[in-house]
């Protein structure tokens, strides 16, 4: 209902044959290419805001381009990619992009509020030496972009842009560079000169090397992926598996992607040929086409992403399907109570569309216990409005107008409606658009599902959700701990929060542990509930237990319970809190 923002998807494919093999068993000479298109557009999904793709020619002689790179803004940054390559004439056999072997391909959501062709992936970084060529792009946030930044500018560098993504390309092309250099003494040593030298550190490039020179200074969720201009290709993911990838290999191709079926459909294959890149672990594949699964970094506590599973990744994966259906089927007895087991007077409902899966979980588990379930289709989403053009309470109205209802779908005053959406995180779209539009149909009660447990704390490792007050099960805290005289609890909290926090625990927690999520939820309806509405409102999410029961192998749940799994995340979450009481602070003292 309230769209999120991820950041990001990504696509990387290395052909392992030579082109005159796709073009004689597939009929084209842009066999890359289109499989490349193809994956991205299968994650268009993931990132709405932008896109970008690059590859590397290992076989362009000296004086010619050899690695390209195309970016664009917007929705249809992908088509128009794709179109730009296809009207300059650079697919065209045995040069440009159709002649490459490595492709890379990314969809941009941002979280930073950095907008602008120079913030879409991939970043280059350009050199004469073919080695030192670098090419990034990567679905990730990091958390100690500060440290990292403090870190390169302590050896003498100078970063042009301030931002985890150009300083990750930084960082990993200084490393890069002393790769360079190592390789260049070695063949000195063995007597090598000239482009004997060169040919040599483009051969014995070791990414494993670089990377664990490089990885190690970050805190953070991500899979970072890469290209050298030598031909080197390579993929890592987080030590703490919090961002997802998969690949898949055979004698033609290697192939990564942020999602699974992505690579199934694409490929035509099936879920046990794809494999999951592990916690830690690199994907790397050498110039000569060499394949090898790197240990980088060292395991940590297994935290992947749930709200993955609940709402980023495609529910064609057969795992995610059957993960969203438990996830309704197991609200079950909390609905059977909100609507003291009539049934026969309910019509169930889902918010369009990534809850319709949910759905299907919940109808099963009334059906489960025999009863007959009454199904609407009760909520539309029409196309979005451009409330840009205007303001004020004119654009709210217009907002409220992005959903709309089917009329007659239930018996007014005598049916309730139990609607389920797979997420309930700022609350805005309930307040300006859901409850006053379903409150039209006069229903009994409005019994409205979650999916997803309470969302309670920002996210720092790719999810645009950074400030606590935007979230409503924090205003709702926050107005009961004023309402019951508890505003001592905000000021220990925030002094605790400006402490070193060397164990690393998050004080913000304690903001929530005097209530129940009974209470949040009432607080959470008091607040959200238009003026005017007619119909009752009882809120039912989902809980903890019952979120890792359906999602048993993504344990990260830090949106849910504040239990951030790497320090910087604890850090950057006690930084939101002081932000918040700061800001309140200065508001109260500008309204003096």
């Amino acid at each position: 209902m309230e769209q999120l923002k991820h950041e990001c998807g990504v696509a990387m494919i290395r052909l392992l044959k030579p082109l005159a093999y796709y073009r004689q068993r597939y009929g084209t000479y842009r066999y890359g290419l289109d499989k490349l298109y193809l994956m991205m557009e299968k994650q268009h999904n993931r990132g709405q805001e932008g896109a970008g793709i690059a590859c590397v020619n290992m076989d362009a002689p000296a004086g010619e381009e050899y690695m390209f790179r195309e970016r664009a803004e917007g929705k249809d940054a992908i088509t128009e990619i794709f179109k730009n390559i296809e009207t300059r004439g650079e697919e065209s056999e045995g040069k440009g992009w159709a002649a490459a072997q490595l492709y890379m391909g990314h969809l941009r959501y941002s979280t930073t509020d950095k907008h602008g062709l120079q913030y879409i992936h991939p970043f280059l970084r350009r050199n004469n030496w073919r080695a030192k060529n670098l090419c990034l792009c990567g679905n990730f946030n990091m958390t100690n972009i500060d440290e990292v930044f403090q870190f390169l500018t302590s050896q003498g560098q100078s970063p042009r842009v301030y931002g985890d993504a150009y300083i990750t390309l930084e960082l990993m092309g200084h490393r890069l560079d002393r790769e360079v250099e190592r390789l260049f003494m070695e063949a000195k040593e063995q007597g090598l000169e000239s482009t004997d030298i060169t040919q040599y550190i483009d051969d014995h490039i070791n990414m494993a090397n670089v990377l664990k020179t490089t990885m190690t200074h970050f805190d953070g969720g991500y899979v970072m992926c890469g290209l050298t201009g030598s031909g080197e290709q390579f993929t890592i993911r987080d030590p703490w598996g919090i961002r997802p990838a998969f690949y898949y290999q055979n004698d033609e191709i290697v192939v990564l992607a942020s999602e699974r079926p992505v690579i199934q459909t694409c490929f035509d294959l099936q879920a046990e040929d794809i494999h999951e890149l592990q916690p830690g672990q690199s994907l790397i594949v050498t110039k000569n086409g060499h394949v090898n699964l790197a240990q980088i970094l060292p395991t940590m506590k297994l935290s992947a992403c749930s709200f993955e599973r609940i709402y980023f990744s495609r529910g064609s994966d057969r795992e995610i399907y059957q993960e969203r259906k438990r996830l309704g089927e197991q609200l079950t007895p909390t609905i059977m109570k909100a609507i003291d087991n009539d049934v026969a007077h309910t019509v169930f409902s889902y918010i369009p569309n990534t809850a319709e899966v949910a759905f299907y979980g919940m109808t099963d588990g009334i059906r489960q216990l025999n009863h007959d379930v009454r199904i609407e289709k009760v909520v539309w989403k029409d196309i979005k409005l451009r409330t840009f053009i205007t303001e004020g309470t004119e654009r709210n109205d217009l907002a409220a107008h992005v959903y709309d209802i089917t009329y007659g779908s239930l018996q007014p005053y005598e049916d309730n409606l139990v609607i389920i959406d797979d997420s309930i995180v700022r609350g805005t779209t309930l307040r300006e658009s859901i409850f006053k539009i379903l409150d039209r149909l006069h229903p009994k009660k409005i019994v409205m599902v979650s999916s997803s447990p309470q969302i309670r704390y920002p996210d720092y490792y790719g999810i645009d959700m950074s400030r606590l007050e935007e979230l409503c099960a924090f205003r709702a805290a926050i107005a009961l701990i004023k309402e019951r005289g508890m505003d001592k609890l905000i000021e220990e909290t925030y002094e605790k929060c400006k402490v070193e926090n060397e164990k690393l625990t998050n004080p913000v927690r304690a903001i929530y542990a005097p209530f129940t999520v009974e209470e949040i939820n009432e607080k959470i309806v008091e607040m959200l509930r238009p003026d005017g509405m007619q119909a009752p409102i009882e809120l039912v999410f989902q809980s903890i237990e019952g979120l890792h029961t359906a999602c048993p192998h993504h344990p990260g749940d830090w949106y849910f319970t504040g239990r951030y799994p790497t320090p910087g995340g604890i850090r950057m979450v006690n930084q939101a809190f002081i932000n918040y009481v700061e800001n309140v602070l200065k508001k109260q003292e500008t309204d003096k």
